[in-house]
């Protein structure tokens, strides 16, 4: 049947989870449970290849009304984030078999983590709005015991802050969805927009109000300022692997609805040049300057690395406002090296925290003379995250750069550039000391934290961590194969 791969996508992960639950003999031996969760990771990727060279497809899995199908489709835009999003959880995931030994609740854990993959494979392969919402809320509802794996009272608290924000978010975006569906031409997403801009229901200034509320709302899961407040609690008190994913693919499940509203519904022209452009752009580079300021000032490493997250997510929202080819181009590399590289780095985090428990950054001074691998990657990531080439990171942030100068903006053709600029000074501010000090550490007790044992973790979590900084550096050298397929991407949507 045509379309069935895309269930298939949908449906591995969560029947792996049932089974994990209902499936007493795969929790006998963790052994077993870490194999049989591998496999389905290692499954899922190949089908969402499968799905890639299908072609565009679509199933419609039911109608709610003629006007509101509940239908799956993929596209360019579909198969950009799934791709990054199976991998990123893969990888996240083969590192967990050794980090989820000193946690409690694995099985749970992993129940929940092949869960959150199969909803977020939903979303990203929904083919209307009213889908896209659905699965955007059910996604929100089981990430959350990831957030409140460790059952402390911190992380119940941070558990309900990331619900309260997120239903709060998800209300925003759906009051749009109300609104935008009696004034669109197809129920489907359409590449370029199938808004009805000569008939509106509504007067056009009020139309702009609720695409800017609906906008911002689908923003929270991204960490937009102003809802940005659950994210630097969230992140940090969940596992290293569970951070990972929700820094590295979770944040970008509110770019991809963002992408879907602007550039498959509500069209760039009716945005461009509008009060809302502006504005959106102006709560994208205060989020950048603001994590980075925020990041700066934080002592416990998980966090800063969260408050970071706030910053180069906006990265990406930065070059989508911009609704300029060059920019949008800039916007998806960003998407893919910040997934590469903040999964990267709260997993070496996490490798820290098993290895030594170190949790705090002043703390890892001499650390490079105990975990040399693990450092040097976390060194790595760090020069990609700032912009240095040639490592990813350069090359999205010069495409974002110069595709804001391109376009003549009003404030936001310099605004732009200069905020990605002082940013990256802030992030090499808050990231390159302790990669430095790791290795030239020079704390009174420097010589007593050399003189400790070798601390690497095992290959199951050094690997995972290779794979990722070798990839970043890969894909900066050579990122021409990305670049070509997002800007036919863009030219279709412009």
């Amino acid at each position: 049947m045509e379309g069935m791969l895309l269930l298939i996508a949908i449906l591995l992960p969560a029947a792996g989870a049932l089974m994990l639950t209902l499936m007493p003999w795969l929790n006998e031996r963790r052994e077993d449970r870490c194999l049989f969760v591998g496999a389905i990771l290692v499954m899922e990727c190949v089908v969402v290849a499968l799905v890639a060279l299908d072609g565009q497809r679509t199933l419609v899995l039911f109608k709610m009304t003629e006007q509101l199908p509940i239908a799956l489709r993929s596209d360019g835009t579909s198969r950009i984030f799934s791709a990054v999003m199976a991998l990123m959880w893969t990888v996240s995931g083969f590192f967990s078999f050794s980090y989820m030994k000193h946690e409690q609740n694995e099985k749970s854990y992993y129940a929940f983590y092949l869960m959150t993959l199969a909803s977020l494979m939903a979303l990203t392969l929904s083919g209307t709005m009213v889908t896209m919402y659905l699965f955007f809320e059910l996604m929100t509802f089981i990430s959350v015991p990831m957030v409140l794996h460790t059952r402390t009272k911190e992380a119940v608290a941070a558990g309900i802050k990331y619900l309260i924000y997120s239903v709060a978010g998800a209300t925003m975006g759906l009051m749009g969805i109300f609104i935008l569906t009696p004034n669109i031409s197809s129920a489907y997403f359409v590449e370029g927009g199938s808004l009805l801009a000569g008939s509106l229901t509504i007067s056009k200034d009020a139309f702009l109000v609720v695409i800017f509320i609906t906008l911002v709302g689908f923003g929270t899961k991204a960490g937009m300022f102003p809802m940005h407040g659950w994210l630097p609690t969230a992140h940090p008190v969940a596992p290293a692997p569970a951070s990972a994913v929700l820094s590295g693919v979770i944040t970008k499940a509110g770019v991809l609805c963002i992408f879907r509203m602007v550039f498959y519904v509500i069209g760039a022209d009716f945005i461009r040049g509008t009060w809302v452009q502006w504005a959106l752009l102006g709560c994208a580079t205060v989020t950048v300057f603001m994590g980075s300021m925020l990041a700066l000032r934080e002592k416990v490493l998980k966090k800063r690395l969260a408050y970071s997250s706030v910053s180069q997510v906006s990265y990406v929202l930065c070059g989508l406002y911009m609704l300029d080819t060059m920019a949008l181009d800039g916007a998806l590399l960003q998407l893919v090296f910040h997934a590469l590289t903040k999964d990267a780095l709260f997993l070496c985090a996490g490798a820290i925290i098993f290895k030594t428990g170190i949790t705090r950054v002043e703390e890892m001074h001499g650390l490079g003379r105990r975990m040399p691998w693990t450092m040097w990657m976390f060194a790595v990531c760090a020069i990609s995250l700032v912009g240095i080439p040639p490592l990813g990171g350069f090359i999205a942030k010069w495409y974002i750069a110069e595709g804001a100068l391109s376009t003549g903006a009003p404030v936001f053709s310099w605004l732009v550039p200069i905020v990605l600029l002082i940013s990256a000074i802030l992030t090499a501010a808050y990231l390159l000391p302790p990669s430095v000090s790791a290795f030239f550490g020079g704390m009174a007790d420097g010589e007593a934290v050399s003189a400790l044992p070798k601390a690497e973790p095992s290959l199951m979590m050094l690997v995972p961590i290779f794979i990722l900084s070798l990839a970043i550096l890969l894909l900066g050298i050579f990122p021409n194969f990305m670049i070509e397929s997002f800007t036919r991407l863009a030219n279709a949507l412009m």
